[in-house]
């Protein structure tokens, strides 16, 4: 999720809890071989052996079309100790898809194993290689051959979207759709998409016939969604949530650590695009977006935060 989840966020994410994995913003690939620093400036992470700061294993992404180029920086990639490779085959943003990457390469199945197989012998036979992809580019006709061709590469798991590109983040996700790939592949499928709930996971899964999810901008609004999951998979009492009183002290963190690793024109912008997801759960994060929305100086930003809860003194 490009923009969204990146290390600062994930770290705060995965110290919440419930959590198996996380998969790295893509980096983009083009016709040169990356040097070790780009891997490193989106995946941090690599710094200390793959695993965010809460031991929560990365797996990390590349977008691209060459088959060759994307080989060799998958080589050079894996010899920095990400857990995993895994390949983006369904962003729907125009500019990656206008260049021929992302959810327009669902258009050549063939060229879908290509990049999979050079990949997979790129990199350590231990190393898992996995695909990422939506339900096709303008409909869904394909999808079982797009997956076909993803596992006849060499994948060792896929995850699907349960949409389209023409879909963009419209609902519904058509997750039956995933059970169809499902049926169709011997690797392992992860279903994702319109996860906002315990309820839609159950869905989700029933409709799917997959064991795993994975989580995207539902556990971005809500950050115990994963727990919550983890509970009802236990068949425990339900999972009470994250209260905002637990949150503030993780929007402190997360905006301390905003504030160490992005510039100064990127800060507020940061904080006020995660609020504004939260408010979707949190009618404090509603408060907090409203109060800061029009503040772009740190410092400030930072003081409404000390006044607020969410820092404690000694804490800038």
């Amino acid at each position: 999720m490009e923009g969204l989840l990146d290390f600062v966020l994930r770290d705060i994410l995965t110290r919440v809890g419930g959590v198996d994995r996380c998969v790295s913003e893509f980096i983009r690939v083009t016709h040169t071989l990356l040097p070790e620093h780009v891997f490193l400036r989106v995946i941090p992470e690599l710094a200390n052996g793959g695993c965010t700061p809460s031991g929560v294993p990365v797996r990390a992404q590349l977008l691209g079309s060459d088959p060759v180029c994307m080989a060799e920086n998958a080589a050079r990639l894996a010899g920095m100790g990400p857990h995993g490779i895994d390949l983006n085959f369904g962003c729907p943003a125009k500019v990656v898809n206008r260049h021929g990457g992302g959810a327009a390469l669902l258009e050549d199945p063939e060229l879908l194993t290509r990049i999979v197989a050079a990949v997979r012998r790129a990199v350590p036979a231990h190393m898992p290689v996995s695909a990422k992809m939506r339900l096709g580019f303008n409909d869904d006709r394909r999808a079982v051959e797009c997956a076909q061709a993803l596992a006849d590469g060499g994948a060792d798991e896929l995850v699907v979207h349960a949409r389209t590109k023409a879909d963009a983040y419209r609902p519904p996700a058509y997750w039956e759709r995933v059970n169809d790939i499902r049926l169709g592949v011997s690797i392992p499928v992860v279903a994702n998409g319109e996860i906002w709930s315990v309820e839609d996971a159950m869905l989700c899964r029933q409709a799917s016939g997959c064991a795993s999810i994975m989580l995207g901008r539902g556990m971005v609004v809500d950050p115990g969604l994963a727990l919550a999951v983890r509970h009802a998979d236990a068949q425990a009492a339900a999972h009470p949530g994250v209260s905002w009183d637990e949150m503030k002290p993780l929007v402190g963190a997360f905006w301390l650590l905003v504030c160490a690793r992005l510039e100064v024109r990127q800060q507020a912008g940061r904080l006020k695009q995660w609020l504004n997801f939260m408010r979707r759960r949190y009618p404090q994060a509603e408060e907090a977006y409203m109060a800061l929305r029009t503040l772009h100086d740190p410092a400030l930003v930072g003081q409404w935060l000390m006044a607020h809860g969410a820092l404690t003194p000694g804490q800038s």
